[in-house]
């Protein structure tokens, strides 16, 4: 027997015609069509002058036409019950809702609350409601299958699955999926918004585990601030969700039995990375402060502080080895250093990954295991559309010689290119449209909800883990000084500014969400600040005692374990020297 499937454009239309006839007065059609919707009838309404009745699937058949394909879900096909009793729904606005669920699911991103800062989203007429004729009044009596999808799911008309659908996909957290042509992942894709998979609220014991986390990472950047004036360290804050998100990639990984994480990343927020993601100690972070070299002439606001190596201390990489999590598997963490130069280090981390990856244990052509390490690249918002080298290293993501499996991107979106606005600095609205050419799925966050934060990375390792993929992360936030900390941002950036000033920090706002949940007081919140201070304040101590060396090798990190800052060398001074003078 024929269902609302089987009819596609214009013949849907015409059934359609026919069924709200059908719904009229039975007998206003022929024998062998009203057979066939009497068999749509299900759970007992078989009485042919009910208006009650509805086709089991009139929202996939709004969907059913090719501009209205994509739902967020297997389309449902129970019944819906009545809405409005005696009045049978007009199919033009079955079509407008079904319409209007798409416009959201395919463009919802253009409506998001992306910007902590608070600037209108671009939006698009197709988000609204009255475009396609509809009133909430309207949409209160259609039944919510019309909408389709798992929004449809607990709603009791179309208006409450319509707010459901908006809340997914123009919240704090959007999604880009349409440019994925897999319809398998799309379809992953959508069930794990729809579903909401990876949504999970956390319980009071985590909530305070992510507020002291955000407390470390603020007081670690206020401190710096405060006890280094002027001197460059590239703060995180405006994205300090970074550091979570890595945590929590970092806890995937481990429960994934991941045995490597390569980590590639500029200048950016990177002395909390290492301070917090590689557990390079405080007060080694601060004797590099300390020891900043200093040249006759030159402002205290350019001096770098350089590290053994020569190089600045937000350059340095660093190996840290973390053993937690349900595997029992200890993760080898590795921070690149950065090669300076925006984005150089994409193809390097890809190469190091490959090679992490590659059995070599065995003879024959060499086999890889992609789930042995997982690189993850840290963008910034206006290099990754403006260094070539990001397209470049995208370009061999799916080829034979170079797949890794997937590799996590990140973008630290800061809204800001040194001192040019996205307007002055790409020709897209995103800074993550240049991903979509090569099919990788992007999740947009806004950094100042923590929780969309999480979500977004945990969505983005299990894509990587079924699929072994790309996708990337645009995590939007904003720069809370100048490029660098002697720089006036207010110069050229005036009304943004204004804004930053008087913004609430993370930690702040995720303070006050906390305490009107009644999860942590404000007197608790306030009280981890000061610990948090107070660590800082016994690593500056001990740094001034000379207990961290200006040059080492090998220092212990706040567990015990060993970081490896950089690689002695087994080539003599000497040697080098010579080399040098050779190649002059």
């Amino acid at each position: 027997m024929y269902d609302i499937e089987s009819f596609y454009g214009p013949n849907a239309g015409y059934v359609l015609d026919l069924y709200e006839r059908y719904l009229q007065n039975p007998s206003s059609i022929d024998t062998e069509t009203r057979a066939v919707f009497d068999s749509w009838l299900q759970n007992g309404h078989n009485d042919h002058a009910s208006t009650e009745a509805r086709p089991r699937t009139v929202d996939t058949l709004a969907l059913s036409s090719s501009s209205l394909q994509q739902a967020d879900a297997p389309l449902q096909t129970d019944m819906p019950q009545p809405v409005n009793e005696g009045v049978a729904p007009q199919v033009s606005q079955i079509v407008a809702a079904s319409a209007l669920a798409h416009a959201i699911r395919e463009r919802g991103h253009l409506g998001a609350r992306l910007d902590p800062l608070g600037s209108e989203p671009l939006g698009d007429p197709a988000l609204l409601s009255e475009t396609h004729g509809l009133t909430d009044e309207d949409l209160a009596h259609l039944p919510p299958n019309v909408v389709g999808g798992h929004s449809a799911e607990g709603a009791a008309n179309a208006l409450e699955a319509i707010q459901t659908l908006r809340d997914m996909y123009s919240g704090t957290i959007s999604y880009e999926f349409d440019q994925v042509k897999s319809p398998a992942e799309r379809q992953w894709l959508r069930d794990a918004v729809g579903l909401r998979l990876y949504h999970s609220m956390p319980n009071p014991i985590e909530a305070r585990k992510l507020l002291k986390r955000l407390t470390q990472v603020e007081a670690f950047e206020r401190y710096l601030h405060q006890t280094f004036p002027g001197q460059k360290r590239f703060s995180i804050e405006g994205t300090d969700a970074l550091i979570p998100m890595l945590d929590e990639i970092i806890h995937a990984a481990i429960d994934s039995e991941t045995r490597e994480l390569i980590i590639g990343m500029a200048h950016r927020g990177r002395l909390n990375v290492l301070a917090h993601i590689l557990e390079k100690p405080y007060g080694a972070i601060l004797t590099e402060f300390g020891h900043a070299k200093r040249e006759e002439g030159v402002p205290l606001t350019d001096t770098f502080g350089f590290g053994w190596t020569g190089d600045v201390k937000y350059h340095l990489g660093a190996e840290y080895i973390l053993g937690e999590g349900t595997s029992h598997v200890d993760l080898k963490i590795v921070l690149a250093p950065n090669p300076s130069h925006l984005e150089f280090v994409n193809p390097v981390i890809e190469g190091m990954t490959r090679a992490a990856q590659e059995i070599r244990s065995v003879t024959g052509p060499p086999l890889l295991d992609v789930d042995h390490t997982l690189p993850i690249l840290i963008h910034g918002d206006a290099a990754f559309p403006g260094e070539g080298i990001v397209a470049e290293t995208m370009n061999l993501w799916q080829l034979r010689g170079y797949w890794v499996g997937g590799t996590i991107h990140i973008i630290v979106n800061n809204q800001l290119g040194f001192t040019a606005g996205p307007e002055d600095s790409r020709s897209t609205h995103f800074a993550s449209d240049v991903a979509k050419g090569f099919e990788i799925p992007i999740i947009h966050a806004n950094a100042d909800d923590p929780y969309a934060c999480l979500t977004a990375v945990r969505i983005a390792h299990a894509y990587r883990d079924n699929f072994h993929k790309d996708i990337l992360v645009d995590l939007v936030g904003y720069r809370r000084w100048g490029h660098n900390e002697g720089d006036e941002p207010a110069f050229t950036q005036p009304q943004m500014y204004d804004v930053i000033r008087s913004h609430p920090t993370v930690r702040e706002l995720f303070a006050q969400r906390l305490e009107r949940e009644g999860l942590v007081p404000k007197e608790e919140s306030d009280a981890m600040l000061q610990d948090a201070f107070a660590v800082l304040e016994q690593a500056k101590r001990d740094a001034d005692s000379g207990a961290y060396q200006t040059d080492p090798t090998e220092q212990e990190g706040a567990n015990g374990h060993s970081i490896e800052v950089a690689s002695a060398s087994n080539v003599s001074a000497e040697q080098l020297t010579h080399w040098n003078q050779e190649l002059l």
